[in-house]
């Protein structure tokens, strides 16, 4: 699964969206204070600076992020029949690369299993959500790594600010005004 696939299940699936979130939530959790004046910061409650928003789903706003600043709704909803094979590639790879780096950037996405696709695996070290284990379950201890799988190390989505009535709000219409 590439960092698009990984980063449009998280978007289209709200309980994976919910369990990446705790899991990054437990892990900020873990990681110990460096100074008791951290810790003690640390657990004081935060004050909002700012007053609260309407509230906007945050896959809409990853969703956005992904037009914004690779086009991707753009390509998506284009019919491409009628383009080449040279055409769609083309524009795949600037679509591929400016997406990436907004998946990159907010959720710094790394390997589950750190090793080559092909070597043996170990699968008894990982839990059933870290690996998916096909064929004979007694040779779990020796397997073939098939895919290294994702996870994301961060989850970073900027908070949106916007107004109550333009939550749902992708990308705004464009108009061009130079006289004619």
């Amino acid at each position: 699964m590439g960092r698009l696939s990984l980063a449009w299940k998280i978007l289209t699936d709200a309980g994976l969206a919910q369990r990446c979130s705790e899991l990054l939530d437990r892990a900020a959790e873990s990681t110990p204070q460096k100074s008791s004046a951290a810790a003690v910061a640390a657990a004081a409650p935060s004050v909002p600076a700012t007053p609260a928003t309407p509230g906007r789903s945050e896959a809409l706003t990853l969703l956005a992020d992904l037009q914004r600043e690779g086009r991707l709704l753009d390509f998506l909803k284009e019919p491409i029949e009628s383009y080449s094979d040279a055409q769609v590639g083309a524009a795949v790879r600037a679509i591929h690369r400016d997406c990436a780096a907004v998946i990159e950037r907010q959720f710094s996405v790394r390997p589950v299993v750190d090793q080559p696709e092909g070597s043996a695996v170990d699968c008894s070290t990982l839990s059933p959500a870290q690996i998916r284990v096909t064929g004979a379950a007694d040779q779990i201890q020796n397997a073939t790594l098939m895919h290294n799988g994702w996870q994301a190390t961060q989850c970073e989505l900027p908070r949106w600010t916007g107004a109550a009535g333009d939550r749902l709000i992708l990308a705004p219409a464009e108009a061009d005004a130079s006289p004619r």
